[in-house]
């Protein structure tokens, strides 16, 4: 019987133009175009619906900043940090994220294509409801990730730390775990049909899949 491969994800490739330097601050409906915003403290700004189009975000701090139906394109954000950035119903698309450290960010609604993460950690990450198609997670921590019923088609989750998610409702075309260095599920094992995973894993996996069916498993005294 023939393997069935699984189809790997179509990874961005952002080649940023010469930037200007931008100090100011975020706007709503603001159109950010070829600037980078370096160490900038955002804290609590609004950019709700703002456009970033060729633009490189560094070191910047995102604790509690509202950028709700943002658009992120061709873009790149490195080393950006906050908690409880709101970003529900945002769009990235050709983004990568590199050495993230964010807590409670909220992207449920959003919709993420040819994106990679890249290093960090991002504890309760909440993307409910979310489409993800052409996702690389790579190196990257994710602690309690929220993925209920979220489409996830093409995503690759590589050498990474996946630890009490939540695949609850989801649905998965061409999901790939099998590299995950420790893969943890807290709920929604019924949903992972269109995932892969590796022996290892199933085995681990084991008593989650067990109780999922209701089996008890006991050796004999």
């Amino acid at each position: 019987m023939k393997r069935k491969s699984v189809t790997r994800p179509r990874e961005p490739e952002v080649g940023l133009p010469p930037l200007e330097p931008y100090r100011g601050g975020l706007e709503p409906d603001g159109d950010f175009d070829g600037l980078e915003l370096a160490g900038l403290d955002l804290t609590g700004q609004d950019g709700a619906g703002a456009r970033f189009l060729d633009c490189a975000l560094r070191d910047c701090g995102l604790d509690g900043a509202r950028l709700t139906g943002a658009r992120f394109l061709d873009s790149v954000l490195t080393g950006v940090r906050g908690v409880g950035t709101d970003l529900a119903g945002a769009q990235l698309r050709d983004v990568e994220l590199v050495d993230a450290r964010l807590g409670g960010a909220q992207l449920h609604g959003a919709v993420c294509e040819r994106v990679r993460v890249r290093g960090g950690k991002l504890d309760y990450l909440n993307l409910r409801t979310a489409r993800l198609k052409d996702v690389v997670f790579d190196g990257c921590v994710l602690a309690e990730p929220d993925f209920g019923g979220a489409v996830l088609e093409r995503v690759e989750f590589r050498d990474c730390v996946l630890v009490g998610a939540d695949f609850g409702g989801a649905r998965l075309k061409d999901v790939d775990l099998r590299s995950v260095q420790r893969l943890e599920i807290a709920r929604g094992v019924d949903s992972l049909a269109g995932a892969v995973i590796s022996t290892a894993q199933l085995l681990d996996l084991a008593p989650v899949f067990a109780a999922q069916l209701g089996v008890r498993v006991e050796d004999p005294s």
